[in-house]
Order: C-alpha cells, then structure tokens, then sequence
C-alpha cells in the first residue's frame, strides 16, 4: 500500500508554462504572465490523482478547449462564467462542475478574481479550439 502524499501549497513552485510538454496557446501565455495568472501542480499521479491549483485576476478568459481526461473543477474563491456548448453557467466559491473528457469549455473570471482546483484521473492533454 502507497503511503499517503502531503502537498504543501507554499511549498510548490508555479510551473513555468512554456516549458509544458503542450503548452497553451503563446497569446495565453503571454497574458497569464502580464497579468499574473499562474498554477502550481498538485499530485501527479499520486494514488491514482493528478491535481492543480490556479490563480486568476478578474477578467482574465481562457478560450475554448477540451482535456483528455474527465475533470472536477471546484471554485476555491472569486468566480468565473463558465460556458460549454449547451450553457453558460456563472461559479462561485465553493461551486464545482465535472466536466467530461472531450467536452469543451471556457470560462472569463469574474470580478473578484478566482482561485480554483483541478482534480483528473490523469494527466490530461489540452486542446484548445
């Protein structure tokens, strides 16, 4: 039996975005570091779970995309208008969504900014529209 992982938030780096095997789109990029969006990686494969951990300022989009694996997205604070391709939803602390693998969605972070989870079964690929 696996002993149990501890993950120490302020203990982990943020990952350096343009050095991820399949990175987002340069222009989103770019913007994550303009405005201070960022994301530090939580378990990676540890029991069976890979999980991060984001930051973003208000207004800050992220275009439509798809991952590889089903995700459980948990809105830690702030919020953001969540939108897939049959709704437009708006999340707030403490909301969640599971989102398929495959299915796309996109999301603009609303005024107060956001501070989510991310938690897949695996490590996911992004695809970006």
């Amino acid at each position: 039996m696996a002993k149990p992982s501890i993950f120490r938030l302020d203990e982990i780096d943020w990952v350096d975005e343009r050095s991820e095997p399949n990175p987002a789109p340069e222009k989103m990029i770019a913007a994550a570091e303009q405005t201070g969006a960022r994301r530090k990686y939580l378990a990676r494969g540890q029991s069976g779970y890979f999980s991060q951990y984001t930051s973003m300022p208000p207004g800050f989009e992220v275009p439509p995309h798809s991952h590889s694996h089903d995700e459980l997205f948990i809105v830690l604070s702030g919020g953001c208008r969540l939108t897939t391709d049959d709704r437009t939803v708006d999340l707030q602390a403490r909301d969640s969504a599971a989102l398929a693998g495959g299915h796309e969605y996109g999301f603009v972070v609303g005024a107060d900014g956001i501070e989510f989870m991310v938690v897949r079964p695996g490590d996911a690929k992004s695809n970006f529209a």
